[in-house]
């Protein structure tokens, strides 16, 4: 397995990537389906280059097989004030979770923050996704007590199907 930042072309396969692991019928052969709340894509390609481009020293990191294959997972990496890093878009192809790909993922991320001075890192997870937070929890994220809304209004990170959902903050000490 080969572990890259990931680079212009290999954006539409991320996307892909990402809303096959989240949403749809796809996702819900894996474990971290947010098909049973939401409706729609998790993200697209536009998305993603505005929010690299928009965001300095941002990158995605991905897994794939070898140098000329297609991203199989993936994490977004972003520094942002206070030697914090923000860690999401944990991503593995629903085909190859429960291998430990993520905790791999996960791992490379972190190293990545602390390589770039990041003391700490951050995540948002959709409250009530308990499975998954327990799963972050196990790997030091511990919930801050901080909550951030949800984007109802914006269609790009899909259509809610049940209401009040808002993100948790989680924190880790890197």
């Amino acid at each position: 397995m080969l572990l890259t930042p990931a680079q212009d072309h290999d954006l539409p396969a991320i996307a892909d990537l990402v809303n096959r692991a989240y949403r749809g019928e796809e996702a819900q052969k894996g474990w971290t389906t947010e098909a049973h709340i939401l409706d729609g894509q998790r993200t697209d390609l536009e998305t993603l280059r505005t929010d690299l481009a928009a965001k300095p020293g941002s990158t995605i990191l991905t897994l794939r097989d070898d140098a000329s294959s297609k991203p199989f997972a993936c994490v977004w990496v972003e520094p942002i004030p206070d030697d914090v890093w923000l860690i999401g878009m944990v991503s593995v192809d629903p085909q190859r979770q429960d291998g430990g790909l993520g905790r791999r993922l996960l791992d490379a991320a972190e190293a990545h923050a602390r390589a770039g001075g990041g003391r700490f890192g951050k995540m948002t997870v959709i409250e009530g996704r308990d499975t998954l937070i327990a799963w972050y929890g196990r790997r030091g994220y511990a919930p801050t007590g901080e909550y951030e809304p949800f984007p109802f209004d914006d269609p790009r990170f899909g259509r809610p199907k049940v209401e009040g959902l808002q993100f948790l903050v989680l924190k880790k000490a890197l």
